[in-house]
């Protein structure tokens, strides 16, 4: 992965690298300070696990706390936004198991956005004519419309995120999160110790 700013690329050999870990530790972010600090602590064991996931789990604390600044404006959460696009990409109403599996919530916090986003008009509910204990969710007009809205500038805000990879980059960055993800996702019992 070559980043724009002529950083390492995983098959290079930059300078540093502890062995085995393709990584340069002398990097400027917080991950590599802690991992330096393990390496004086325990310098037989290897880091480069905690080097990967450290920065992932970083990028995703920094994206959350930046609370994505075009859904921000529209006064939407990220997984507010995440439920409404699932009802907007799929075409068709939706019901609340279906919704919090298309968004990887639980029920609870699923029931709890749909109230809140029925109360601003942005979703409606309706009860199954065969069975009463089953709703159906679907978007509201002002719903598809704020979706379609503000789409365009939230992938804008995220391509100005990633903008610090070339496109060759990005690619191969996408590669392997979906080779992640995928592995992640097909062994849900894996992670468990």
């Amino acid at each position: 992965m070559t980043a724009t700013n002529g950083g390492p690329t995983p098959t290079g050999d930059p300078a540093g690298a502890r062995p085995g870990t393709g990584t340069d530790p002398a990097r400027g972010d917080t991950v590599s300070a802690v991992v330096r600090q393990w390496r004086a602590v325990h310098p037989e064991l290897d880091t480069g696990p905690m080097e990967i996931i450290g920065r992932i789990n970083r990028c995703a604390a920094l994206l959350q706390q930046a609370e994505d600044a075009p859904l921000r404006r529209a006064g939407l959460s990220r997984p507010e936004f995440d439920l409404l696009g699932a009802l907007r990409r799929t075409g068709h109403e939706l019901t609340p198991s279906e919704v919090a599996r298309e968004t990887f919530s639980s029920g609870a916090a699923v029931t709890k956005r749909l109230k809140q986003l029925t109360e601003r008009g942005l979703v409606e509910r309706r009860g199954d004519t065969r069975d009463r204990r089953v709703a159906h969710v679907r978007l509201t007009d002002a719903g598809r419309d704020l979706v379609d809205g503000i789409l365009p500038e939230q992938l804008a805000y995220e391509t100005a995120v990633l903008s610090v990879l070339d496109a060759q980059g990005q690619g191969e960055l996408a590669g392997l999160l979906a080779e992640l993800l995928g592995s992640l996702e097909g062994r849900p019992g894996a992670l468990r110790a």
